[in-house]
């Protein structure tokens, strides 16, 4: 997944491009054209996520999962997906039905995966608060029978 997020990227990247410096109608400028403040700062977003896609997969290795950057990667894949979609749109490419369906179906998808995820790892946290709790209440019994 990881090699597809990464040309989507690249892709999402020369189509902002050819909209901005071909058919003048990028919305990250006051006139429409090239700017390069907006390249940068395109490029560095696409650098802290790939940053992040790599603090989620440091997380599963040490989770033993893999959830956690499969999710983050279909996140940010969406949002690539969606964007170059949109720079389609800008330079009046049409765009078949499906293809919007299917990015909107993903975007759907992800967005209940992270959900689920974060109602789990809630449910984690809560049953290690809760072991945790018996545990120290264990503890406390032992000592007051050694004190008796």
């Amino acid at each position: 997944m990881l090699e597809t997020l990464i040309l989507c990227m690249a892709l999402d990247y020369l189509t902002g491009m050819m909209a901005a410096g071909i058919f003048h109608k990028s919305k990250k400028s006051a006139q429409g054209g090239l700017e390069s403040r907006s390249g940068w700062k395109g490029l560095c977003r696409k650098g802290i996520s790939l940053l992040i896609v790599l603090v989620a997969y440091r997380l599963d290795l040490i989770a033993g999962t893999d959830f956690i950057c499969n999710a983050v990667m279909a996140a940010y894949l969406v949002n690539e997906l969606l964007s170059i979609t949109e720079n389609l749109g800008l330079m009046g490419v049409p765009v078949p039905k499906v293809l919007t369906s299917a990015i909107d179906l993903l975007r759907q998808k992800s967005e209940a995966q992270e959900t689920n995820k974060m109602q789990r790892a809630k449910g984690e946290l809560v049953e290690a608060g809760e072991k945790e709790q018996k545990h120290q209440e264990r503890e406390y019994q032992k000592r007051e029978e050694k004190e008796l």
